[in-house]
């Protein structure tokens, strides 16, 4: 994988969460970072799925795991995942402190119903 795929390795994170579950103060399992945007969004086992909704809506083809330890991309267009790629702009991950499912104080207590 290279930066020919529309990534931009300058660009930082846009947080350290999802960037519309924190709007709504809703919830997510884990987080995505958009390589091109720094867009941060909610996995597909989130009850929103906001990292594929920012696909779908600006065409960013590639994201990155923005769990701490996991460095794997996965491009939508390509349905393709990469164990690796350039690296980012730090931070690479949420804060350690921060938990998955997250944040702290707006997971329901019955959260594994709502994953997929």
């Amino acid at each position: 994988m290279t930066t020919d795929s529309g990534i931009d390795p300058s660009v930082p994170p846009s947080g350290t969460g999802c960037v519309e579950c924190d709007e709504a103060e809703g919830w997510w399992f884990h987080l995505r970072r958009c390589a091109a945007c720094g867009h941060i969004g909610c996995c597909d086992s989130s009850p929103a799925k906001h990292a594929t909704a920012h696909y779908r809506a600006t065409g960013h083809p590639v994201m990155r795991s923005f769990e701490p330890g996991e460095q794997w991309f996965w491009d939508f267009e390509k349905d393709e995942l990469y164990e690796s790629g350039p690296e980012l702009a730090p931070p690479v991950s949420h804060p350690d402190d921060q938990p998955a499912p997250g944040p702290a104080g707006r997971v329901p207590a019955d959260w594994a119903r709502s994953v997929s």
